[in-house]
């Protein structure tokens, strides 16, 4: 199982040895979650924007490019908090499934 932690606006995974496996984001990252298949991470930076990145490190796509505070997994999708306190549910593909 791995870990991810936000450190100093660094995402970094880690196994649950503790032992460090590689940075997925350098700088600006605020929040960050692992899917449950340990091969997705979501990453909400200081500047609103919620991107998703394989395990890897290689960056897939970016789900909303301002407004967000928080994002994590929810199953497959990908539930994110609005800095007007609204939630946006997006497909791990990126397009809007529902507001509320």
């Amino acid at each position: 199982m791995n870990i991810v932690q936000v450190k100093n606006g660094k995402v970094e995974l880690y196994r649950d040895s503790g032992v460090r496996i590689r940075t997925i984001v350098s700088n600006g990252a605020i929040n960050a979650a692992i899917n449950t298949d340990q091969t997705l991470v979501v990453v909400t930076t200081d500047k609103g924007k919620v991107e998703l990145y394989r395990e890897s490190g290689v960056r897939i796509r970016t789900i909303v490019s301002c407004g967000a505070v928080n994002a994590v997994f929810s199953g497959k999708d990908i539930l994110v908090t609005t800095n007007n306190g609204k939630s946006e549910l997006h497909k791990e593909s990126g397009p809007l499934i529902r507001r509320f």
